[in-house]
């Protein structure tokens, strides 16, 4: 691993811990040229299965997008981003062990509402009015009777 301080070609690692349950590694690394420390992070790379969306085009699976809609929804709520991160992690791993290699974005749809149900239900509650295209204030009343029953 170059130094992304002095750029030396080798660095040497201090520390190695499990991160993400056990999904990534987490290296503590110093420079021997600039005595610098940094952390790295190491996860395997799998091929994820394309995405069929409602319109039945595909596209590649974006971890970004994912991220980005939860984060959304999870908007000025009190949510730590460790939990958000561990609930990503869960949904990418329902992902890959599918076991296909296309996946409708319903199925993806489906495993972000149930973690944030999880997370926060008014968190919850957002995404679901733009998943599902609520239209009125009925089907917000329907859902959010739904979060009291379930508690």
């Amino acid at each position: 691993m170059h130094c992304p301080f002095c750029h030396a070609l080798d660095t040497k690692v201090i520390d190695s811990r499990l991160a993400l349950e056990g999904a990534q590694v987490k290296r503590r690394r110093l420079c021997p040229g600039c005595d610098e420390r940094f952390t790295t992070f190491e996860s395997v790379e799998l091929i994820m299965p394309h995405v069929i969306k409602k319109d039945g085009s595909r596209v590649l699976f974006d971890e970004s997008k994912l991220r980005s809609g939860m984060l959304m929804a999870l908007q000025k709520r009190p949510v730590s981003m460790d939990l958000v991160d561990q609930a990503i992690a869960r949904i990418i791993h329902q992902i890959r062990t599918h076991g296909e290699k296309e996946i409708e974005s319903s199925i993806i749809g489906e495993c972000v509402m149930n973690e944030l149900a999880l997370l926060d239900q008014v968190a919850y509650v957002r995404f679901a009015s733009v998943y599902r295209q609520f239209q009125d204030v009925e089907e917000f009343q329907s859902e959010i009777e739904k979060v009291k029953r379930s508690k």
